[in-house]
């Protein structure tokens, strides 16, 4: 779990210091391909998904195409185009009549939701946040002062904001070419922004991710070490950075564990494993087919959350920790940052590489 202090160089991730792994798997989305009338124009993930220019609530920063040189061998094996159920049904998606559907718990329930979701991810999840299971989440939610954002209780009880609880959801799913799972957001005030790993410029760099910066100097050498943590441009190149739970009480770490949110970021995952990458640069002549994506699995409990993916679409590094407690025992040394290049670029060409040394 991420609960480093800002002033300490200790971690308490404990649960994700005792697995050492291959970093050579691979795994996949389950794809999906639009279907429909021959008079109709089959559209890509990104067009059904992509978010709108009236409703985003957080647009993300400029996404630039950078590129990074990478000489290792290709680690891509070839697999057959995936295939999956029509899912254009879901690009008539209407905020508004979706509010309107919903009865007056749910619309207090689900009202922050509705303003820092970005569209093209509730689009996908509005039949899921209505599940029994999301509303009781989103009752006890409620109890710790998290509500809307127009109904802020400072100072934050909980971490983090609210405006930034779904900060994960400004990469719209066809555009995603990289996921890093966490497990939940740091618990000391000023550091979680919802985004695992990171954390905002002018606050100390954790340790776990000093041990990431210095495994991105090793790969590639001329990557100077920026003085803040904030990964924001690897999520602007499609980098989803997701924890399985999205809150935590403050000074209090995995307080809001086991109360939802790791089933609603399990359905997060199975649509990143349906539908990631569909919007990337491909040859397939299915448009909106998804062709898989690159996992970095670091730790006993991120490996445990992508055993179940497909193997044969996707590729799923993993490894030890970047905690101080495990980072020597096979995170240093693992080599994800270029073999993820390799394999996107095989798949996606050299425009899908990601700029990982870009940290402004």
């Amino acid at each position: 779990m991420e609960t480093e202090s800002p002033t300490s160089n200790t971690t308490t991730e404990t649960q994700d210091t005792v697995i050492t792994s291959s970093a050579t798997g691979n795994e996949t989305a389950t794809a999906t391909t639009t279907s429909g009338s021959t008079k109709k124009r089959q559209r890509t993930i990104g067009e059904m998904f992509g978010p709108s220019s009236t409703t985003s609530k957080a647009p993300a920063a400029k996404r630039a195409k950078l590129e990074v040189t990478s000489t290792n061998k290709s680690v891509v094996s070839t697999s057959s185009k995936p295939s999956g159920p029509a899912v254009a049904s879901i690009s008539e998606f209407s905020l508004t009549k979706f509010k309107e559907s919903l009865n007056p718990e749910e619309r207090k329930l689900l009202l922050l939701e509705c303003e820092a979701m970005d569209e093209s991810w509730l689009a996908l999840l509005e039949k899921e946040i209505r599940k029994p299971y999301f509303l009781r989440l989103k009752t006890f939610l409620w109890q710790e002062g998290i509500h809307d954002l127009g109904d802020i209780k400072v100072p934050l009880r909980c971490y983090p904001h609210p405006k930034d609880i779904y900060a994960w959801s400004n990469t719209p799913v066809g555009k995603v070419k990289v996921v890093i799972i966490g497990q939940d957001p740091y618990h000391n005030v000023g550091q979680a922004h919802g985004l695992c790993f990171s954390v905002p410029k002018g606050v100390k760099v954790p340790p776990s991710l000093v041990n990431i910066y210095s495994e991105l100097k090793k790969e590639y050498p001329d990557f100077s070490p920026p003085k803040h943590g904030n990964l924001q441009a690897w999520v602007d190149d499609g980098v989803m950075l997701l924890n399985s739970c999205l809150t935590v009480r403050a000074n209090t770490a995995a307080s809001h564990s086991k109360r939802g949110w790791e089933d609603f970021t399990d359905k997060v995952v199975d649509l990143l494993d349906r539908h990631g990458g569909a919007d990337l640069p491909s040859d397939s002549k299915e448009p909106g087919a998804a062709r898989g994506l690159v996992w970095l699995a670091w730790g006993a409990f991120a490996i445990k959350r992508v055993s179940r993916l497909d193997k044969k679409r996707h590729l799923i590094l993993q490894s030890p920790h970047p905690s101080p407690l495990s980072a020597h025992r096979g995170f240093l040394g693992n080599g994800h940052f270029k073999k993820a290049n390799e394999w996107l670029e095989q798949r996606y060409g050299p425009e899908a590489k990601v700029d990982w040394c870009h940290l402004p």
